[in-house]
């Protein structure tokens, strides 16, 4: 089965979800593409003062995500988040360009500062973005999740920023999560976050 994960890098629940995806994976025989879905493009290109470099980091980050999307590289935009998780998320650290390229570098990309440094894949990130949000939105944001056989893409699923469930309960979430991804009467199912 084919999946599409579009992702910020900059958002910490996105993060806990895609080492969630990345382990059922290989267990469920699941193809995973990772594109891009700004959370700066969702919110206008609005930020905080604090949030301004973090922004910039990820709008730099998918920059590389886009390009090696371009390329069928997968697996190294797989690696290439991965590098980026565990140096903010895992680390307690926020996103920087420093980070961003170090991670590049720790995930094997050449040439990698030239694309992050490129603006002319801004195209590219916006309609990978406008693709995730029109599939699964609106009043939507990061992660959105497209599975092979749904007509529409879903948001999420969220899972909290403490750890990735076991093996039995991610495999539990992926199981439910699919057939409702590809109904067509669910719309949605929410709780609180504590």
């Amino acid at each position: 089965m084919d999946a599409t994960y579009y992702f910020d890098p900059a958002c910490p629940f996105t993060w806990r979800t895609s080492r969630w995806l990345a382990s059922v994976a290989p267990e469920r025989d699941v193809t995973v593409t990772w594109r891009a879905f700004s959370l700066s493009i969702l919110n206008g290109g609005e930020s905080s003062e604090q949030y301004r470099p973090i922004m910039a980091a990820s709008r730099h980050a998918l920059r590389l995500v886009e390009a090696l999307a371009a390329d069928g590289r997968h697996d190294d935009a797989a690696k290439f988040y991965t590098e980026i998780g565990n140096r903010t998320f895992e680390a307690g650290a926020q996103l920087s360009d420093d980070i961003v390229a170090a991670a590049a570098e720790a995930a094997g990309i050449e040439d990698a500062k030239t694309i992050l440094d490129d603006p002319s894949w801004d195209e590219a990130v916006r309609a990978s973005h406008d693709k995730a949000f029109g599939s699964a939105g609106p009043d939507v944001g990061s992660p959105v999740l497209a599975v092979e056989g749904a007509d529409r893409a879903v948001h999420g699923p969220i899972i909290g920023t403490d750890e990735t469930p076991g093996r039995e309960e991610a495999l539990a979430i992926w199981d439910a999560v699919v057939p409702l991804a590809r109904s067509q009467a669910f719309f949605e199912l929410k709780r609180g976050r504590r």
